[in-house]
């Protein structure tokens, strides 16, 4: 069993109630089973030919559930997810779980990685090992990581938090969770989806602490194709494909945030104990904010992965209480860019198949950005998506690091 980790000062061990976390999920495994082998799937498509995207496929969701059903092993993937280092920490009532793998450079810098809904800490498992070993930069730094991953309240193990709980409440623990029970006064931030808004918060909201951030998402709103024009911004072949994503995103495919924000209970019942819909629900966007190339070099988002994310909503009945997220926090994508107050670097990471576009104008508008960076490759879930960009960009953090 691994020792809970040692913050700076011993007695928050006991306040905090820092304990090492196994997962041990495999007794629930028949019962889904079970259910998968006894759900009807209908005969025929209700949309067959291949007009605009209605929603997952009929033959793509049957090939899953039949996977998950017949050759997906939930040990094999759980004993994988045991090799990391997990705990849980009680701050301000809520419990929280976190992995925590440190790097043996005591001048490695610490870092907290953010994930958003429908993902899970599991998005950052391909890049967590990589940043806690050591690399030498260009201009001949050794540099490494302390890698710190937690799952949101109401994600995963972590618990569920009060209907009124806020991104800037998740900020205000994770900083407590780093500078008070593992004892790093100061340190790095990345942040994805709704990681990015609390990442955002730490940001802006810890200046001493937070000392650099590294972002793929910023709670702003992207900015129209309009409005990109009247900066006189002239964009890359790559960048008019995210924006045509983006475009495509906000008109036909946030009916699920509405759905969740604005009648949560009819999602969170509906599909409660039904792992089928689960899959259709989650899965659909997974693999719609995703690469269209998932599964193929550097990508990591394999059908194995992509059950594995969803096994962790069903087995940990993570999906209602991690719909709490959006009505607790129904403008956290501001309309009016302002820049935090702080002199912390920013870095930010532009991938071609994220559902959002931010041009480098409009990222400067909110920190300090000193690093923009366009992807040819990866989506919503670079982690996933495209490992080997993630790991460089975080590493570049390095170059500014003041800490």
């Amino acid at each position: 069993m691994n020792a809970p980790p040692t913050p700076s000062n011993p007695s928050n061990v006991t306040d905090y109630k820092v304990n090492p976390f196994k997962i041990d999920l495999s007794s629930k495994v028949p019962h889904l089973k079970d259910l998968l082998s006894r759900t009807r799937l209908p005969e025929k498509e209700l949309y067959p030919d291949d007009g605009p995207d209605k929603g997952i496929k009929l033959d793509v969701l049957r090939g899953l559930k039949d996977e998950w059903l017949h050759s997906y092993d939930w040990d094999e993937e759980q004993a994988k997810l045991n090799e990391f280092k997990h705990f849980t920490a009680v701050i301000e009532g809520q419990k929280i779980h976190f992995v925590h793998e440190k790097s043996e450079d005591p001048a490695a810098i610490p870092i907290i990685l953010l994930h958003g809904w429908p993902s899970s800490f599991h998005e950052f498992t391909p890049v967590i090992k990589p940043l806690t070993e050591s690399w030498t930069n260009a201009a001949g730094k050794k540099v490494s990581y302390n890698v710190v991953v937690p799952s949101l309240p109401g994600f995963l193990f972590s618990s569920a938090p009060p209907v009124t709980w806020t991104t800037d409440d998740t900020a205000r623990i994770f900083n407590t969770l780093m500078t008070e029970v593992l004892g790093y006064p100061k340190y790095a931030v990345h942040g994805t989806d709704w990681g990015c808004v609390v990442g955002y918060s730490l940001y802006k909201t810890f200046p001493t602490t937070v000392r650099a951030g590294q972002f793929v998402f910023i709670p702003f709103i992207p900015p129209s194709p309009d409005q990109i024009a009247a900066e006189g911004i002239t964009l890359t072949a790559e960048q008019k494909v995210t924006v045509e994503r983006c475009i495509t995103a906000g008109t036909t495919g946030l009916g699920f945030r509405d759905m969740q924000m604005n009648k949560p209970n009819d999602v969170a019942l509906s599909l409660f104990d039904n792992p089928v819909g689960q899959l259709a629900w989650i899965g659909a966007n997974i693999l719609r904010w995703s690469d269209p190339r998932a599964g193929t070099n550097p990508s990591q988002l394999t059908t194995t992965t992509l059950l594995t994310m969803i096994s962790l909503y069903y087995l940990t009945d993570s999906l209602p209480p991690s719909l709490l997220i959006y009505g607790a926090n129904p403008a956290a994508f501001n309309i009016t860019y302002e820049k935090a107050s702080t002199d912390a670097p920013m870095l930010f990471s532009q991938h071609k198949y994220n559902v959002a576009f931010w041009p480098e104008k409009s990222v400067a508008k909110v920190g300090r950005l000193v690093s923009y960076k366009m992807h040819e490759f990866g989506g919503h879930f670079p982690a996933i998506d495209n490992p080997p960009a993630t790991i460089e960009d975080i590493r570049e953090v390095a170059a500014y690091w003041e800490g």
